[in-house]
């Protein structure tokens, strides 16, 4: 069984610009956004959670794709 160390180094900072990206994209969103969703997740706010999932989501396959 050969490891491919280049693949794995690779997956590894793809990873980890994704990560990036989408922490940076979520900042700019919090900028832009009128709307306080860290007090509202604190607070339990069920619909803030679905916002910020869909955000997450939504970005992670633009990243992937664009990787891809």
């Amino acid at each position: 069984m050969n490891i491919n160390w280049a693949e794995i180094v690779n997956t590894v900072i793809y990873a980890g610009i994704g990560v990036i990206l989408m922490l940076v994209s979520m900042y700019i969103f919090d900028l832009t956004v009128p709307y306080d969703f860290n007090k509202e997740l604190k607070e339990k706010n069920v619909a803030a959670g679905f916002v910020i999932a869909g955000i997450f989501i939504a970005i992670a396959i633009i990243i992937r794709t664009v990787i891809i």
